[in-house]
């Protein structure tokens, strides 16, 4: 397995309290201070008015630190009837919620779909690591190490690099995750146009090519007036979007023009109808290829984060992905599928825990309870990547087939499947109303200037930093766990 798999994870060297874990989508939305508006409470709902609708949906606006018209949403009602689908957007059958933004301007309505980004060609795959573990959300230092990070980030990625190559070479010599995700954006563009909607869609990676802050960038360039982001990613995690959106608000936060546009973050939509009957259509599609469809164990592999961002940080990625898989499996009920299914999770790295139950062991017990038919279902994925193309069909494929399962088959990545990209457009439609502009921007905080204070700070650090890297313990675990 390789340590690019991480889709933005890695063990934690020390958690520490993360703004983006304090809600239940990992935001810092400042303090509440709540007021009743009909069926929905919020504050600091200025400039918005209630359209009569039903709505069991509890939605916490942000005092003046608000970023992004992000909200707190509490999933009241199953799919059907309410999709909170983002921080900021609560979606279901219709708009609830109208802007009064001023319209004496031409709008100009611009979306930005997110993602991890992924190496082109084979010289890219150290720099890409090495952008990947430099991110504090990945490794995630103590504030008295951070100045630690670059070159632990530097050392890991060196270490890594060969066997990375390995995996990258195995599907062709590089990611195409940059070639799919364009398509995606041109077909969501279309699919918007086609709703009556333009708009400029802007592709933003996290550690490669095109850069989140590129695409940022154009977006100014362009001057677009009101902006939706849509992460790529089902499920929220603080590793996925909580990174990336963290680096846009620090963009938007510090700069004139963009503060004053008004930006909705779809969090997550993992509970979305047309996502889950999407989901639905690949899995009875691939189920009709085996001899006996009902006998098939429909295996779900999810990308794994640390335990630790979970008990420790309050990440909502594992109840996010089971109630996902709840909601898949339903919908195929109720179609008449009614295999069984387990939930594992891959890609994990490193000494730490991390979300059981694992894969690779999944799949060995299920060979040896005599399971002989199994599909394999990458559900934390809309693209196909390296953790879909190798760890999946290489590696899971051959431990499955050695474990005793005879027939295997896996569900593609939901990529530009129409009824996806469809109920992507119809998420940016429901969430256009609900952008809010970021709030004026602020003089940085006060830096503790003390020399005293810094020059112990630096020696106390430098001297466990150089233990850290030089303890045998320490140069066994990179040995067995990182080369």
């Amino acid at each position: 397995m390789d340590a690019v798999s991480c889709s933005g994870v890695l063990p934690q060297m020390k958690l520490s309290g993360s703004d983006l874990s304090r809600s239940d989508h990992k935001f810092p939305i400042g303090r509440s201070s709540w007021r009743s508006i009909g069926s929905l409470s919020c504050n600091s709902s200025k400039g918005l008015r209630l359209v009569p609708k039903k709505l069991t949906v509890l939605c916490s606006a942000s005092s003046d630190e608000m970023m992004f018209g992000v909200s707190r949403c509490d999933k009241k009602s199953p799919v059907g009837e309410t999709f909170c689908a983002a921080a900021g957007v609560c979606t279901y059958g219709g708009t609830a919620v109208e802007s009064h933004h001023s319209h004496t301007v031409e709008e100009k309505v611009g979306v930005l779909l997110l993602n991890l980004g992924g190496p082109e060609t084979l010289d890219d795959v150290q720099p890409f690591l090495f952008n990947l573990f430099a991110d504090p959300d990945i490794i995630r230092l103590p504030r008295l190490f951070r100045f630690l990070q670059k070159p632990l980030a530097k050392l890991i990625s060196v270490l890594r690099a060969p066997k990375s190559k390995e995996g990258y070479a195995s599907i062709g010599g590089g990611s195409p995750l940059r070639k799919i995700t364009d398509e995606q954006a041109n077909a969501l563009r279309m699919a918007l146009e086609s709703k009556d909607m333009p708009v400029n869609v802007y592709v933003g990676m996290r550690y490669w090519f095109p850069f989140t802050e590129e695409a940022v960038q154009q977006i100014k360039r362009d001057r677009i007036t009101r902006l939706v982001v849509l992460p790529l990613y089902p499920q929220f995690s603080i590793s996925t979007t909580g990174s990336s959106v963290r680096v846009l608000q620090k963009i938007f936060r510090n700069d004139p023009y963009l503060s004053g546009v008004p930006v909705s973050v779809i969090n997550s939509w993992y509970q979305r109808e047309g996502y889950i009957k999407s989901m639905a259509d690949l899995i009875s599609k691939e189920l009709e290829s085996f001899s006996e469809p009902a006998q098939v164990m429909i295996f779900f592999s999810a990308h794994g984060v640390p335990l630790s961002y979970v008990k420790e940080s309050g990440d909502p990625y594992r109840d996010q992905m089971e109630e996902c898989i709840f909601l898949i499996m339903k919908e195929l009920k109720a179609r008449g599928i009614n295999n069984e299914h387990t939930l594992a999770y891959q890609s994990r790295v490193g000494p730490v825990q991390w979300l059981k139950p694992y894969t690779d062991e999944v799949l060995v017990e299920l060979g040896q309870k005599g399971v002989k038919s199994l599909l394999a279902v990458p559900v934390s994925f809309v693209s196909e990547h390296i953790e879909t193309l190798e760890e999946i069909d290489m590696e899971y494929k051959e431990l499955a087939l050695e474990s005793g399962i005879e027939n295997w088959g896996r569900v593609p990545a939901l990529g530009c499947t129409p009824s996806f990209i469809t109920d992507l457009a119809d998420a940016v439609i429901e969430a256009l109303p609900l952008a809010t502009a970021t709030a004026t921007p602020k003089t940085t905080s006060a830096v503790d200037h003390d020399p005293m204070r810094w020059a112990i700070k630096m020696f106390f650090g430098s001297f466990l930093a150089f233990f850290l890297f030089f303890s045998p313990k320490m140069l066994m675990a990179f040995r067995n766990h990182l080369i």
